[in-house]
């Protein structure tokens, strides 16, 4: 009987080796297929999600088993999820309780931590996003496009009492090719904002990005820059929180990117979290433009990923592990790159089933 392992991986759209040939035929398979299927939904305004299915067969299987047809049950925290409760021509109202950067003064840019009052009338949960409404018209006299933001506090808010909503959020300012300085209306209108000032809110909107049922689930987080927001609401809920229906007792690894070491968002929460939970929660820094690996590369996040490979491919291949991926996508290749490498040494399996419990949302430039 063929052996089979599950796993998580992601798949470029191109390669040259064979086990990459044999992934893209399967993800080009029929839409019904409860394996080989690729979905990109799309919210006005709002990151892309990826949701993927995938199944790579090796050349010893001439005759595999027929694939039973999935029932879709979700593994993800969906009861009583709310979604859309506001929407932009009925915007919840809120106000700025706080607003600081996080970022040192040498940092290549600003980012900002706010905390929005919603009095608990715009319940969310952890991995979704809300929506923001600059104040103002745009250049047709219309009000500002709704811009989405990865929620970046807990159920319960920062403050503990789920009466709040809080933000990451990159101060946008470029200069475009007329030599102009661009400044992003929605970011720096967030980062802006005073204390006491109100702010218009929709959503809150999605479910890709949820935290597993499972407390004892394997959780690799991924995350470049502000893409951290959705991994500090995960990691607050099982670090710094009680629950009485929820105890982390799995083991959550997060690998944040940044440029320099003044961009490290959240550090000291972040080390506090290690110190308290040192079975339970595992961190690596990859700073680009001040570290290098052993080959003098510089340390992007799929390069520190890279020192793991080999310990990250054995969790990958666990029924729990969960893989999420926030930030810039440009760092998608090079974990792609990782992962197709360690499936094809794996090859010498009958069957190699990847079935993939990963989850992505991207940054938007203009913003």
């Amino acid at each position: 009987m063929a052996a089979v392992t599950a796993a998580a991986v992601s798949l470029p759209s191109s390669s040259s080796s064979p086990a990459a040939a044999k992934a893209k035929a399967s993800a080009s398979a029929s839409p019904s297929s409860p394996c080989g299927h690729l979905q990109f939904p799309r919210r006005h305004g709002g990151p892309r999600a990826v949701r993927l299915r995938v199944q790579v067969s090796t050349t010893e299987t001439a005759e595999a088993e027929p694939v039973k047809k999935l029932e879709k049950v979700s593994k993800k925290q969906e009861e009583g999820l709310v979604t859309n409760k506001y929407k932009p021509k009925e915007p919840y109202v809120g106000r700025c309780l706080l607003n600081t950067r996080i970022t040192g003064d040498q940092a290549p840019g600003e980012t900002w931590h706010m905390v929005f009052s919603t009095e608990g009338e715009v319940p969310y949960r952890e991995g979704q996003s809300i929506g923001v409404i600059a104040d103002g018209e745009d250049k047709n006299g219309k009000p500002h496009k709704l811009r989405l933001y990865s929620i970046a506090s807990s159920a319960l808010g920062d403050f503990g009492d789920s009466k709040t909503v809080s933000l990451c959020v990159k101060r946008l300012v470029y200069t475009n090719d007329q030599g102009e300085v661009v400044k992003g209306v929605c970011s720096n209108f967030l980062c802006d904002l005073k204390p006491g000032a109100e702010v218009k809110i929709t959503g809150p909107v999605g479910k890709e990005m949820l935290m597993p049922k499972d407390p004892n689930a394997t959780i690799i987080m991924l995350a470049t820059g502000t893409g951290i927001a959705p991994f500090r609401s995960f990691l607050w809920k099982m670090f710094f929180e009680e629950h009485e229906d929820y105890k982390y007792t799995g083991l959550a690894w997060l690998f944040l990117g940044v440029p320099t070491s003044d961009t490290l968002l959240y550090k000291e929460e972040l080390e506090k979290m290690k110190e308290m939970a040192p079975d339970n929660f595992r961190l690596d820094f990859a700073v680009s433009r001040e570290q290098t690996n052993a080959a003098g590369e510089k340390m992007y996040i799929q390069t520190r990923m890279a020192e793991y490979k080999e310990e990250l491919w054995e969790l990958l291949k666990k029924d729990n592990t969960y893989v999420y991926m926030c930030g810039l996508k440009g760092m998608e290749k090079g974990i792609d790159d990782i992962m197709l490498d360690l499936a094809a040494k794996d090859g010498k399996l009958s069957v190699i089933a990847l079935v993939l419990r990963f989850c992505a949302r991207y940054e938007q430039v203009a913003s």
